[in-house]
């Protein structure tokens, strides 16, 4: 079994900083991306962020130059700092990982549970 579970989402004044985190844990082989995405209420799941195993980034239009996404290999976990936070920010940001379990020839897709971020205006 494999879990992601994150933590650092909260409630955050318009044009403060928040950083999520999510941690990757069980029978892991190898992990090729890492990200997040958000959904809002009625709207599809949204790519926020993500960075593969060799430090590729990939960023949202919307989120350039205001996040960025981190990751330590050795840790299976990966990092979003969320700087200059914007009301239309606010949502349910989750972990996502592609990965190799052990014992496994597949890559296979992995979800956290979500953290909510809240930025007030």
């Amino acid at each position: 079994q494999v879990r992601l579970v994150e933590s650092g989402g909260g409630l955050v004044q318009a044009g403060g900083s928040l950083r999520l985190s999510c941690a990757a844990s069980g029978n892991i082989f190898t992990i090729y991306t890492m990200g997040w995405y958000r959904q809002a209420p009625g709207k599809q799941r949204e790519l926020v962020a993500a960075i593969t195993n060799d430090g590729s980034t990939n960023y949202a239009d919307s989120v350039k130059g205001r996040f960025t996404i981190s990751r330590d290999n050795a840790k299976n976990t990966v990092y979003l700092q969320m700087n200059s936070l914007k009301p239309e920010d606010t949502t349910v940001y989750y972990c996502y990982s592609k990965l190799r379990g052990l014992g496994s020839v597949r890559l296979n897709d992995y979800w956290g549970q979500g953290t909510q971020v809240t930025v007030s205006s």
